[in-house]
């Protein structure tokens, strides 16, 4: 059974940015996800505002359902307001600079809130605003996704480390933020991709290094059946990706064999969860009798994702504030 460690209830991570999950601390994660599970159960109780009088804006250069709304939410359930910028009314469609925008956006809003493809974009944004910059989600990392998972396993299970999680399909920025996961809380993570479809080997070295440490471990494979003996968790994403359209067929036939059918969930713990940060393809990646089954938990995480970036938000803007209240 993972163990659940007592934590302080807030992290100090005032004025950082969040760009991928390792920019924290294992005991960051901890604490951002043991900060979401109190504020959850706080929910309804009398309401601070922790970013009255802040602006958060939020930048969608890609399709969102649940990063887009649930950050909205967020920032106004704790008093801010959410500016929602779309990129073709920016400057940005008209070649002003990405340093330019940054720079203009921190005289105007509190953080930036941005979904886009390349990292890079990200880190170019950061370098130069002077408030807090966040990533929705790019090509390579989904960390907003990963802390809202973690939460969703710490409920299930009452804590993280030592906890065996199989990931079973691309080695994508969900896979990426597994590998972190597990480096930074010790997760025993198995990650099972077809041949030519795993994550960058950099990062699963660095991953597998610093998840020993961790009293975690880290192990690839091709081995869909493999991976999902014995794990708690058993987590999978779409095969194909915003963005990789033109690959469609070559990645569903590379990936046949990959899905998670109820055959597949058997040879889990008795136990297990099946998790997904959505959107499903039912009948590609996951049966439907999976995604919509009991084992299923991602209606949980999806939920979670407005818990997780209240606490995220909230750690980035505010030194500190009472939980007693938070709605």
């Amino acid at each position: 059974m993972a163990t659940a460690p007592v934590l302080p209830a807030q992290p100090h991570l005032v004025g950082r940015d969040f760009l991928r999950l390792a920019d924290l601390s294992g005991q960051e994660v901890l604490q951002l996800v043991h900060l979401a599970h109190q504020m959850k159960q706080r929910r309804g109780a009398t309401r601070v505002e922790p970013l009255a009088g802040m602006t958060v804006a939020m930048i969608f250069e890609k399709p969102s359902t649940r990063t887009r709304v649930s950050f909205a939410v967020a920032v106004q359930q704790l008093g801010g307001f959410p500016l929602e910028l779309a990129p073709n009314t920016l400057q940005l469609a008209r070649a002003e600079t990405l340093g330019d925008t940054g720079r203009v956006l921190s005289r105007y809003v509190d953080a930036i809130v941005l979904r886009t493809g390349d990292q890079s974009v990200l880190e170019e944004l950061a370098e130069a605003a002077s408030v807090p910059v966040v990533n929705a989600l790019s090509h390579q990392y989904h960390p907003c996704q990963t802390l809202a998972d973690l939460l969703t396993l710490s409920e299930q299970f009452g804590g993280l480390k030592g906890l065996p999680v199989a990931y079973v399909g691309d080695g994508s920025n969900m896979a990426a933020a597994w590998l972190e996961a597990a480096a930074l809380v010790g997760l025993h993570l198995r990650l099972a991709t077809p041949a030519g479809y795993a994550p960058e080997a950099a990062l699963t070295a660095w991953a597998s290094a610093a998840a020993r440490r961790a009293g975690g471990s880290v192990v690839l494979t091709q081995d869909p059946q493999g991976a999902v003996a014995g794990a708690q968790a058993v987590y999978t994403d779409v095969w194909v990706s915003m963005g990789q359209e033109a690959e469609a067929a070559a990645r569903r036939q590379a990936f046949a064999g990959f899905q998670i059918t109820p055959a597949l969930m058997h040879a889990a713990a008795p136990d297990a969860v099946f998790m997904h940060c959505l959107p499903a393809h039912r009948g590609e990646e996951v049966a439907a009798a999976v995604l919509d089954g009991p084992q299923s938990v991602v209606w949980d995480q999806a939920e979670n994702r407005l818990h997780t970036e209240k606490a995220l938000l909230a750690s980035l803007l505010t030194p500190d504030f009472s939980l007693l209240e938070c709605r």
